[in-house]
């Protein structure tokens, strides 16, 4: 971590890393571009894609159109709602095809998210024509103008439907979970949906054309209505083809599996089919898609250029507690070593910018930055002119990620993926735990939060399951960071370790394996420093080293760069000792995600010294030597190495970890000790030292609660209280400081700017 080197070397990826924004696969030109004129004097300018709001419509939630009442077995109120409703209720649009006059079909799920709740809820798409709010103004509502019922007047079905003896034989949300559609030449359309899984072909008119296409294999989910006594179904219940896209020519169908398969041990995996129109048959084709991690769903598909899709990939929270909304590219004829679709991140809906402020004012995520933070992110559209339609289900009355307990409109937002030219900075902000002060650290939502709120790198600290899998955790001991205190199952497996020398006492994720440690739940480690992050407690899961290098090679900076992640061997002795050494699968996993040479965005760090010797041998990515203000590595414990610290921070101490290392991680104190009163004091050399040895600083931990400022810079006496933040870092970056660890990534980076 030199400064001439690995700062630099992280910001002069681009070239090599391409694929990692989205205008490489709407035009022609290079995704990132550096220099030509646009250097400055951290080195060569870079082209990115700045997504940005350009148009919004939105329908109001409580929007009927015509038909008998719907809703009748919501009897239980949700935000402030009740069944049943006088008329047809339009629960969002899960699906739109695109006329090209300003027209969009617009469909519907099966009304209200099960078979025994939407038999009155009548299947439809309907023609809508946004007046779309943009800079220029206008009126943003949706207009609704006529509908298309699905039907099977022909009779083509050989199951009873709710509407059997009837003539119009209208087919419900009882009949069919109707998620995904694609428009034919001939005006027809086909339908994905997830009750069979079934692909329906239906006339303009809405009628069915032929026999409901069943997956390969029979394949078939909970409500097929041709399951079987005892037939196990492959397909998870509500996990079918959410998503469906159409080849160029129409020739070809892509239906997705939403969800993994029930007997798939793979749970990241989707699978992407192929469906000859012509032939009305599924050809061999197939294509493994993974997932970020294991709950993410594939929401819609809309095909690019044949055999190029943008996926929809999402969770399913909303709001604030939203982690995965985000668009990505796939290339049917690309996939890894492991046989797996290479994506590329187009859109993270999280943030889009909105200098026009479209929306403002109606809720979560209207400002600038923008975001759609709905649960159900169902609807991309790519239009003519290249720009991206995006469009929500909002469950109807279920959801209210904009406004707490009031429905979600239907929404409609454009997106324009502009290109603009920034100039990195020349200080590297390390997300601390992820953005640590604001989500439960070691959590995907705590890294996506600092990723969008421009961090440089993100910091998993790496320990290991029982069954040798490395995960995200701050220690191996995890009754602060979890749940497992509240879960009888795994009461028997407190006990008390000795931890690097020291009793521990409680639960250590090397007792528990991958999979019951994932059925635990995060939680904030410090609730009385900051109550606000509780909220968040018992929602995510404890995420794998290989998510975490999932989401940051999947994901672009705010300087147009790859997200770079700075894992933290913990106790490496100690998991040497158990035969769980962490060295060798921290290597594999590098190696395995495409992130083990030299130029990769990689820092590994770690207290200890012999472990990062034997990394500097086997591996190309840069190393750092963590230095605390006391004590020493307790590697130097067990040779018995007089060694501290302090010892380490020398000017002789800093040119032997060059020997070995690229940079050091250093207590801030170190750099600028405090006085007696809690102020800042002197600076110490040891920048100046590190720089001589050709090391690269960077210091921790910065955080913006007055209980870890300087004394000048707390606001009261509160210790949960935020203080100068910004005031703190400017003092230890005149001081020459290259890079930061921060629990507030966001007020970090704006700092550096």
């Amino acid at each position: 971590m030199p400064t001439d080197t690995v700062r630099t070397r992280t910001r002069l990826l681009v070239a090599a890393v391409t694929t990692v924004t989205a205008a490489a696969l709407l035009a022609p030109s290079a995704a990132v571009a550096a220099g030509n004129g646009g250097d400055g004097p951290n080195g060569p300018s870079v082209k990115k894609t700045e997504p940005a709001l350009v148009a919004r419509a939105t329908l109001s939630a409580d929007h009927l159109e015509s038909g008998p009442s719907s809703g009748a077995a919501l009897t239980t109120p949700v935000n402030g709602r009740t069944g049943p409703f006088a008329g047809q209720v339009i629960p969002g649009f899960s699906a739109m095809t695109d006329n090209g006059d300003g027209t969009f079909w617009a469909q519907p799920d099966n009304g209200f998210g099960a078979k025994g709740n939407s038999a009155d809820f009548l299947l439809r798409t309907y023609l809508v024509r946004p007046a779309w709010q943009t800079a220029e103004g206008g009126s943003g509502e949706i207009q609704v103008e006529r509908f298309v019922s699905y039907n099977d007047a022909n009779h083509v079905l050989d199951f009873p439907i709710t509407n059997e003896t009837t003539q119009d034989r209208l087919l419900t949300g009882a009949d069919f979970d109707v998620e995904s559609v694609v428009r034919a030449k001939d005006g027809s359309f086909w339908v994905g949906e997830e009750f069979g899984p079934f692909l329906l072909h239906f006339a303009a008119d809405g009628t069915l054309l032929e026999k409901p296409h069943p997956m390969p294999g029979n394949a078939k989910s909970p409500q097929n209505p041709y399951l079987q006594a005892g037939e196990t179904p492959r397909v998870r219940a509500s996990r079918g083809f959410e998503a469906l896209a159409s080849s160029v020519n129409g020739r070809y169908l892509y239906p997705i599996v939403e969800g993994s398969y029930a007997d798939d041990a793979d749970l990241r995996r989707r699978e992407i089919l192929e469906f000859d129109t012509k032939a009305g048959a599924y050809t061999d084709r197939t294509w493994n898609y993974q997932t970020d991690q294991d709950a993410n769903v594939v929401g819609d598909a809309f095909a690019v250029r044949n055999g190029v899709l943008l996926l929809v990939e999402r969770d399913d929270f909303e709001g604030d507690q939203s982690v995965t909304k985000r668009i990505y590219e796939v290339d049917l004829t690309r996939s890894d070593a492991e046989g797996k679709l290479e994506k590329t991140l187009v859109l993270d809906a999280l943030r889009i910018a909105n200098p026009d402020l479209l929306g403002a004012g109606d809720g979560y995520g209207t400002g600038d930055p923008f975001s759609l933070p709905v649960q159900s992110f169902e609807t991309i559209v790519q239009l003519k002119n290249g720009d991206l339609l995006i469009a929500n289900d909002n469950n109807y009355p279920g959801n209210d990620a904009r406004i707490p307990g009031v429905p979600d409109d239907t929404e409609i937002d454009v997106i324009a993926l502009d290109r603009t030219r920034v100039q990195p900075s020349g200080v590297t902000v390390v997300a601390h735990r992820g953005a640590s002060g604001s989500r439960p650290e070691h959590t995907l939502a705590a890294y996506e939060t600092a990723i969008n709120e421009c961090a440089d790198f993100i910091e998993p600290d790496v320990v290991s399951t029982k069954d040798g899998v490395l995960v995200a955790r701050h220690e191996n001991e995890i009754s602060g960071t979890t749940d497992v205190g509240t879960r009888p199952a795994f009461a028997d497996r407190r006990t008390t370790k000795l931890i690097d020398g020291v009793s521990v006492t409680g639960w250590f994720t090397e007792d528990l394996t991958l999979a019951e440690l994932k059925t635990l739940r995060a939680v904030e480690r410090l609730p009385q420093i900051r109550p606000g992050n509780t909220t968040f407690n018992g929602l995510y899961q404890v995420p794998t080293l290989d998510e975490v290098l999932d989401l940051a090679r999947h994901s672009v900076s705010c300087d147009g760069l790859p997200v770079g992640v700075y894992p933290e061997t913990k106790h490496p002795s100690y998991f040497d000792s158990i035969g769980l050494s962490l060295e060798e699968p921290l290597v594999a996993e590098l190696s395995r995600n495409g992130l083990a040479d030299a130029d990769a965005p990689v820092i590994v760090q770690s207290f200890e010294t012999a472990n990062l010797r034997e990394l500097d041998g086997a591996t190309d990515v840069a190393l750092a030597q963590l230095v605390n203000s006391s004590g020493r590595p307790y590697d130097f414990v067990l040779a018995g190495d007089a060694r501290t610290y302090a010892d380490l921070a020398t000017p002789a101490g800093l040119a032997e970890i060059a020997t070995y290392a690229d940079g050091v991680g250093v207590e801030k104190s170190l750099v600028i000790p405090r006085t007696a009163t809690g102020t800042l004091g002197a600076p110490t050399t040891l920048i100046a030292d590190a720089h001589a040895a050709r090391l690269e600083v960077h210091g921790w931990t910065f955080r913006r609660e007055n209980a870890f400022l300087p004394a000048e810079f707390r606001s009261s006496a509160d210790p949960a209280g935020i203080g100068d933040l910004a005031g703190e870092l400017r003092v230890f970056l005149d001081e020459g400081l290259d890079g930061f660890f921060s629990d507030n990534p966001g007020l970090g980076a704006a700092t550096t700017g």
